[in-house]
């Protein structure tokens, strides 16, 4: 059997009752991931970020990179019941949230199914996601060709 190695974003941006500050509650989804069973090859500073919508209060951003043998299905499974078990309730798009963990890249490369898009469809996009993972991986490609993580959030930046 494969290990793959994944990059996830960790968001956070309501307080939780036993971990308490979304700082925290980043730490402690660091943890749970690892307790389950993820081996933790890289985790970046933890990052705080303005909110995007109508989530209204700042974000804590961080991004892991992870080593496992579940296929992308299987790791946004695992992924779901974490934030589940850190109270996380289905709910408003952009709304606040005890915690948000998103696959962003997979070694496989490509994955498109079910609701599933690996790399992740606003990666490129996204500030908040691209700092924490420029920390611990600047040099993994986006796709095909020489756009890599640093590359991207460069041109983000001078797009902003």
């Amino acid at each position: 059997m494969q290990f793959y190695r994944y990059a996830i974003a960790l968001g956070s941006n309501r307080r939780h009752g036993r971990h308490g500050p979304p700082e925290r509650v980043i730490r402690a989804a660091v943890g749970a991931l690892a307790a389950s069973g993820l081996r933790m090859v890289a985790v970046s500073p933890v990052r705080r970020t303005p909110a995007l919508g109508p989530a209204g209060r700042a974000f804590a951003n961080a991004a892991v990179l992870v080593d496992t043998r579940f296929d992308p299905p299987a790791l946004l499974a695992l992924l779901k019941a974490t934030e589940a078990a850190f109270g996380r309730r289905r709910g408003r798009r952009w709304g606040p949230r005890v915690l948000d963990l998103d696959i962003l890249l997979w070694s496989g490369g490509r994955w498109r199914a079910r609701g599933l898009i690996v790399p992740h469809a606003a990666l490129e996009e996204r500030d908040f996601v691209l700092r924490p993972l420029v920390a611990i991986a600047p040099d993994w490609r986006i796709g095909p060709g020489v756009r890599n993580v640093r590359h991207a959030l460069f041109r983000l930046r001078a797009a902003g």
